[in-house]
């Protein structure tokens, strides 16, 4: 398609308004608009709101679409539920016809492209996961319904991958089972603690080897954002500190070090207590929800406690399987995960559940309680979390009086995020 290659970097103290946002996709439109009239825009979920992928997508589709152009939206759902009417809304705003989203169904909507071989999965899990893995993206993305395919995310450290975005949006956001199940699993093997927030996991080893091998024939464009970690007060949005587009590697990498810079926080000692919110409207799930453990788990001293103050939490997994696997084995560590996925083939079937159930154990080194109303203290007990009622929670830590950061509770120096999914806290040694 001879499509021009743009990157834009932002100083990491600047703030990219609505208006420059609108101005640099309106420079990118203009370079790939005459050669193109079938496009499809693959953005974030709702769980991703606060990066502004609803904005960017807002502003594409009205400057792509015209008479002569067809612009349809797939958000990358992942394994996570589908958007409602209501939160397409909240996320896209209401001027997209809403017969413009397609659903993505990760169990049922995918062909295989290829297989990563067993030989490299070996390599780069150092053979302790020695199988080859099917590859499989919607079907939409390679049966030529498309000109180009425009694939929006942001760049932030990730319990899986390291640093999501580039090709993990495809291969994870509009993908098959055995690439997400087994991918996950990898990552989970690696250590959650060892790969979030590098570049070069042996996840993205094999996502890399997917895009050199197996994506190089689809019409694909990244859009690539970073984002503050602070939160502009009544919007739910992050300020956007940089855009990076284009199809080659070296977009990612400089999204990767401007991440680095502004989204890894890092503590001058570890704390005993980190009080984590999760925002009703995006997480309503463990599944989700675990980012509150993940993200804060390397600021966590030996011993410690994470407490999620959960409100709109109301199930574990995000689809039936998911949820009925978490509920029966539970957060039980590594080692014991890994024994029950030998002893169990619905485990072995489903190696993304295993995968999550270890990235939400505490190993041992610390507690998790969670604190929510519509999950009993029995249901939260069974998987291995504490429980607390959210009426103590939030009399005691009350999320309207704390700041994000440092904050003192009765004498106790406990440390306070507001939105686990923007950053990662570590202890800097």
């Amino acid at each position: 398609m001879g499509l021009e290659k743009v990157v834009n970097e932002i100083s990491e103290n600047s703030y990219l308004s609505y208006k420059e946002q609108k101005q640099y996709i309106k420079n990118l439109v203009n370079k790939i608009k005459s050669n193109v009239n079938k496009i499809l825009i693959i953005p974030p979920d709702i769980s991703r709101k606060h990066a502004g992928g609803g904005q960017l997508t807002e502003i594409l589709y009205h400057l792509l679409t015209d008479k002569n152009k067809l612009v349809e939206i797939m958000p990358a759902l992942g394994t996570h539920d589908p958007m409602s009417k209501e939160k397409l809304i909240e996320m896209f705003g209401d001027k997209i016809p809403l017969e413009k989203f397609r659903v993505h169904n990760w169990r049922e909507d995918t062909i295989e492209i290829g297989k990563i071989p067993v030989e490299y999965v070996s390599e780069v899990t150092e053979n302790q996961i020695n199988q080859s893995i099917s590859v499989m993206i919607n079907k939409s993305l390679v049966r030529g319904e498309y000109d180009l395919i425009i694939s929006i995310g942001q760049v932030v450290p990730h319990e899986v991958v390291g640093m999501a975005n580039y090709t993990k949006n495809i291969l994870v956001g509009v993908g098959g089972f055995e690439i997400i199940s087994v991918s996950h699993f990898v990552g989970a093997v690696a250590g959650v603690e060892n790969i979030m927030g590098c570049d070069h996991s042996s996840v993205r080893k094999l996502y890399d080897y997917a895009e050199n091998n197996l994506l190089n024939n689809l019409p694909l464009l990244y859009i690539l954002t970073v984002n503050s970690i602070d939160i502009i007060k009544d919007s739910g949005l992050t300020r956007m500190l940089g855009i990076f587009s284009g199809r080659n590697r070296d977009i990612f990498e400089k999204a990767v070090e401007l991440s680095q810079k502004v989204n890894i926080i890092e503590v001058e000692k570890p704390f005993n207590k980190i009080i984590v919110y999760l925002d009703p409207k995006e997480f309503k799930t463990t599944w989700l929800g675990g980012k509150g453990i993940y993200r804060t788990r390397k600021a966590l001293a030996d011993g410690g406690e994470i407490i999620l103050i959960a409100p709109g939490l109301n199930k574990f997994g995000e689809d039936k399987c998911n949820d009925h696997l978490i509920r029966k084995y539970g957060y039980v560590g590594t080692k014991k995960i890994l024994k029950l996925v030998k002893e169990n083939e619905e485990l072995q079937n489903n190696l993304a559940a295993a995968a999550h159930m270890i990235q939400g154990s505490s190993e041992g080194r610390f507690k998790i309680t969670v604190a929510c109303k519509d999950i009993t203290e029995e249901e939260i007990k069974n998987v291995n979390f504490n429980y607390l009622s959210l009426e103590k929670a939030i009399e005691k830590y009350d999320i309207d009086k704390m700041n994000p950061g440092v904050n003192i509770i009765d004498g106790e120096v406990v440390l306070y995020v507001e939105n686990p999914a923007t950053g990662l806290w570590i202890y800097k040694d």
